[in-house]
């Protein structure tokens, strides 16, 4: 996926080229949002049609214009490389911004060049995003399957909030189920311990939406 870090560039092995569009015929279409060098070049961008050929500044204040008031927050201690797809499914669902605990750097190869859209903030510590939270109001959530954790299928998330995962393997830490003010799980029915990070964290966050953002009929 290296290649999609480049501008109109698309390399899925035989599929490069199909994805996306080629250069715009002129005339151009006007506009401060559009962007020259993709109307020339084509625009191969991980975004969806109504984003072709705009500048990554333009999408980001559209998309900041209409984000939802749900956090997503995971620990990064051992540079999980579910964060990628934490992220990238943090995007689709329009999420306020994404919050890395613990390390800074992280494996954004699974984020598919989302990252450059989302809001992504850092806090070296669970104590740290703890304050935050606090001050902006935020309960945090955290989503394992714990001992004493409730469903999530059967729980309503609050509007505003937090949704805290932990790193895949270890699960939450001890610092991250002290902050949580609730801990949810995702109900299981077949013989594995444990499912993805990246997997829980799309079923929570869509089970969030499917609360506060589905969309009127």
């Amino acid at each position: 996926m290296a290649g999609l870090a480049r501008r109109g560039a698309c390399t899925l092995g035989d599929v490069s080229e199909t994805v996306g569009v080629g250069p715009h015929p002129e005339p151009w279409p006007e506009g401060a949002h559009f962007d020259p060098e993709l109307l020339r070049g084509g625009d191969r961008r991980n975004v969806v049609d109504r984003y072709r050929y705009w500048t990554v500044d333009a999408i980001k204040a559209d998309l900041d214009a209409r984000r939802h008031p749900l956090h997503v927050a995971i620990e990064n201690w051992e540079h999980d490389r579910n964060i990628g797809t934490v992220v990238r499914t943090a995007n689709a669902f329009a999420a306020a911004a994404v919050h890395i605990v613990g390390r800074r750097r992280w494996n954004r190869r699974g984020a598919m060049m989302t990252d450059v859209y989302q809001h992504i903030r850092h806090h070296a510590t669970v104590e740290e995003l703890a304050a935050w939270a606090s001050e902006e109001e935020l309960p945090v959530v955290g989503v394992d399957n714990l001992s004493g954790a409730v469903p999530l299928e059967t729980t309503e998330l609050p509007e505003r909030c937090v949704l805290l995962f932990g790193q895949e393997g270890p699960g939450l830490s001890e610092a991250a189920r002290a902050a949580a003010a609730q801990v949810v799980s995702v109900t299981q029915f077949g013989s594995t311990r444990s499912i993805n990070a990246g997997v829980a964290a799309g079923i929570a966050m869509h089970a969030w939406i499917r609360r506060w953002a589905v969309p009127a009929d």
